[in-house]
């Protein structure tokens, strides 16, 4: 499996959001963005209590890997207690795990959260929510592998984007190195993927921009998304 987060190519990567995906067929949906041309995978956690909706548990993301063990699986926990998250996932097959800055209680209470990711061999990712001020991460930046700015409130996919959040993303651009990425999700398609990448971000989650659309569709929108004019 290719690293996408510290191997970085000179194009931006695009990653489906699983929770816009048939979950009934949830590994052929997978594996056929990722055949269409995805270079990973973002799986949303959510515990009903940092966010008000509920999605999937460690036993889905086992399942997956099972199905796709290839794939590199970016797992977002939208939780209170990240840490009573991290071995589960880590065990089930993540490759990535990210928490949100606003439940830390401070920059060391970060920095200790990405060391216990750390210690179980997978990488390590920080988020941001929209009403947050960016200050609030920007000391805790040099020690994650991937930063996430979210462009919609978390908790429920297929929300309109808040553009007002690129400027947290040209405030971090700056001190990203070139074993880290700077991811955005919320809200991205085809009229914001542009303005993303110009921002500096070079991950791109999208769920129903992709999902969404008939599958036969997909590889010429991860080829739009991704700023390739090329045709199919």
């Amino acid at each position: 499996m290719i690293d996408p987060i510290s191997t970085k190519p000179n194009r931006p990567l695009i990653a489906p959001s699983i929770l816009a995906a048939d979950f009934a067929n949830l590994a052929d949906d997978a594996r056929a963005s990722l055949q269409a041309g995805a270079d990973l995978l973002h799986v949303d956690i959510m515990d009903g209590h940092f966010v008000p909706n509920l999605s999937m548990g460690p036993g889905v993301c086992a399942s997956l890997h099972k199905a796709l063990p290839d794939a590199y699986l970016d797992v977002h926990l939208m939780v209170t207690d990240p840490k009573s998250y991290f071995k589960p996932f880590a065990d089930a097959g993540a490759n990535l795990l990210s928490f949100h800055i606003e439940v830390c209680e401070s920059e060391q209470h970060a920095r200790d959260l990405c060391g216990e990711i750390e210690d179980l061999g997978v990488h390590t990712g920080i988020v941001i929510n929209p009403p947050t001020d960016v200050e609030r991460l920007l000391p805790v930046v040099d020690a994650f592998d991937l930063v996430l700015v979210m462009s919609v409130n978390p908790g429920f996919g297929g929300q309109a984007f808040i553009p007002e959040v690129l400027d947290k993303g040209r405030r971090i651009a700056p001190m990203i190195r070139g074993d880290q990425r700077l991811e955005i999700d919320g809200g991205i398609g085809p009229d914001t993927a542009g303005l993303a990448t110009d921002a500096g971000f070079d991950l791109l989650v999208a769920g129903s921009a992709i999902y969404g659309k008939p599958r036969d569709q997909w590889a010429q929108i991860i080829r739009t998304l991704r700023g390739d004019q090329e045709q199919a």
